[in-house]
């Protein structure tokens, strides 16, 4: 739909440890210890917080991102972050004297941010009501409204339905200012863009994450 307009989106991978989540390990002797101990406390909050992106840096740096099941954005209080900080720094100090891991290693804990990515399918339900960055393979799939032909494409949509069955996702326009501007600026989504649809199979997702207009 909108080829090559969110340059911000480069530097979010899937999996690359930070604001793409998951699990991005430096290969050191120590980092498996670290992360089982992540995994460990992440389970003494009962499952309320959960490791969203968990990273090591040859440096000694351990860097993880937590999420919270306790409301519908994920996005952790500070209160949470300072427990879990506290929580596997006292874990990591006893890792330390037991030789397990390096002495002095840093730790950073944070949020997924606003703009986080959105796990396909486990998160779809979860965020079904937020406007989401969607870049999809479009090849087979239904034209976009600027006609693009390209095999790769990317837009600011809605989530209409999805199927677990069939692994596909159905999408609409977001009712957002970037797609708003289109039709002229203040005026609302046209008709063709309220109507026009997206259908997208979970395998030709790229990468899904919330948008926001901040």
């Amino acid at each position: 739909m909108m080829k090559k307009t969110f340059s911000l989106t480069i530097s979010k991978m899937v999996g690359d440890g930070g604001a793409g989540g998951g699990i991005s390990l430096a290969g050191t002797w120590w980092d498996k210890k670290a992360l089982e101990i992540a995994e460990e406390v992440s389970l003494s909050f009962d499952g309320e917080l959960k490791i969203y992106a968990f990273k090591t840096l040859l440096n000694s740096t351990i860097r993880v991102r937590i999420e919270t099941l306790a409301n519908k954005s994920g996005s952790p209080t500070m209160e949470d972050i300072e427990a879990f900080t506290t929580t596997y720094r006292a874990r990591l100090d006893e890792a330390e004297l037991a030789k397990s891991i390096p002495e002095n290693v840093s730790l950073e804990v944070s949020s997924p941010g606003v703009e986080r990515v959105v796990r396909i399918p486990q998160d779809l339900d979860r965020f079904k009501d937020r406007a989401m960055y969607v870049k999809y393979y479009a090849s087979e799939i239904t034209p976009s409204p600027s006609g693009s032909s390209s095999s790769e494409s990317d837009g600011v949509f809605r989530l209409v339905s999805f199927d677990m069955e069939t692994k596909c996702c159905t999408w609409g326009i977001a009712d957002v200012r970037i797609n708003r501007e289109k039709t002229g600026k203040g005026r609302p989504l046209n008709k063709k863009q309220r109507e026009w649809r997206l259908e997208t199979p979970f395998d030709s997702l790229c990468l899904v994450r919330l948008y926001s207009e901040l």
